[in-house]
């Protein structure tokens, strides 16, 4: 029987005491990671893994009900991490990952060291004095294309999100990431990354906390930012010169040091 690792595609490398966890997200995999998570092993140990219904993870993994909030997803890294014996990880999260890294240390502090947070949203909706970067009506637009020709919806979501008009071959590749997504499972995913409301949820984080923010990112923008900088208690707020809300893809080196100066930051721990 394969084990839990196994069915996330696990996949570690490098030397050290701690260990650095990276969660990519929406529509993406581990292979995001690649520019970025090279910098760390010489002196940390690198856990790659895919999300339930991504990737190369076991399609049996994804439960509709369980899967059908962020909690399900934060109950899975926990899993995860306890499977393996790891505790006190630094965690690098990406978009939607963010708020799942965020769920699962409310419940599990103990598992984190740190979390750096790059591009984190709380609520992707705007609300009466909250800006969280999107209307209603786009969102169900965006949904409505991605249940009607995946393809499609790809092509208008990747220079979204990627930004950089001038580099298009980001775009390209992003929406060549994308593609390989299964729809059945993508589409629920996309209901649940964008219509969920974490704001409840922020002030309850009690682990070290480092937030990236990109200029000009679409997908969280300045001010849902703030809203999770300002509600987490002790957070700390990085300002990337990258642009996007990718810059694991489009600003590796940036990201790579940024990360590194974050851990930095925290006291050190080791994964056990």
């Amino acid at each position: 029987m394969a084990t839990l690792a196994e069915r996330h595609n696990v996949r570690i490398r490098g030397e050290g005491n701690s260990v650095v966890v990276f969660a990519h997200g929406f529509g993406c995999d581990q292979l995001v990671w690649k520019d970025v998570a090279p910098a760390f092993e010489g002196d940390h140990r690198v856990l790659l893994f895919d999300l339930a219904g991504l990737g190369r993870a076991d399609p049996e993994l994804y439960d509709r009900q369980r899967h059908s909030t962020l909690d399900g997803y934060a109950l899975d890294l926990i899993a995860l991490l306890d499977s393996m014996g790891l505790s006190q990880v630094h965690l690098v999260a990406h978009s939607v990952s963010t708020m799942i890294a965020a769920l699962a240390a409310i419940r599990r502090p103990d598992l984190f060291a740190s979390i750096v947070m790059i591009g984190p949203s709380a609520c992707y909706l705007n609300d009466d004095g909250y800006r969280g970067g999107f209307e209603r009506e786009m969102l169900d637009q965006l949904i409505d294309l991605l249940e009607a020709n995946f393809v499609d919806w790809a092509r208008v979501f990747a220079p979204i999100v990627i930004g950089n008009p001038d580099r298009p071959k980001f775009t390209d590749d992003f929406v060549e990431t994308l593609c390989r997504a299964d729809p059945q499972f993508a589409t629920p995913f996309a209901r649940v990354t964008f219509f969920s409301d974490c704001r409840e949820d922020m002030p309850k984080v009690g682990v070290p906390v480092t937030i990236l923010q990109c200029q000009e990112d679409p997908v969280a923008p300045e001010p849902a930012i703030a809203f999770v900088h300002e509600t987490i208690p002790g957070s700390r707020l990085v300002r990337l010169e990258a642009t996007g809300h990718c810059p694991h893809i489009t600003h590796p080196e940036e990201t790579a040091e940024t990360v590194r100066r974050a851990l930095t930051d925290v006291a050190p721990a080791a994964g056990t």
